[in-house]
């Protein structure tokens, strides 16, 4: 109902980067709107656990240094331990994609709620 033209999600929002930029966040600007609005307990606050010093002495690419990055660190110390036999490491394998999906879930929402408080803000004025 809300998809245009039945595409989904990828063609709404290439539609809505043209005809509407004004309501589409980009991916590099920050929040226009305050983070603790709606949430009367506050929210809790996203720590790295992996130092920078951690991950450039196991050389931990640029786009893999992100909350997720101890998981990371993790699961390549148990594929060196066990190498002839990394399927051993199933465990923190799935314990890294998890907490990348959870991440990529949680950013998704974010930009959700920026673009409807955009929307919104728009609709209002």
């Amino acid at each position: 109902m809300g998809n245009t033209l039945g595409f989904g999600n990828t063609f709404n929002n290439g539609f809505n980067l043209y005809f509407h930029p004004e309501v589409t966040p980009g991916p590099y600007e920050e929040p226009t709107f305050d983070p603790l609005s709606g949430f009367e307990k506050g929210r809790k606050k996203r720590v790295m656990i992996a130092t920078e010093e951690e991950m450039r002495s196991a050389k931990i690419p640029l786009e893999s240094r992100d909350y997720c990055a101890h998981l990371l660190l993790k699961f390549r110390d148990c594929r060196k331990e066990n190498w002839p036999f990394p399927v051993k490491c199933h465990h923190e394998k799935h314990e890294y994609l998890n907490c990348q999906y959870d991440d990529f879930v949680l950013r998704m929402k974010e930009y959700e709620r920026e673009r409807r408080l955009r929307v919104k803000a728009c609709a209002g004025a």
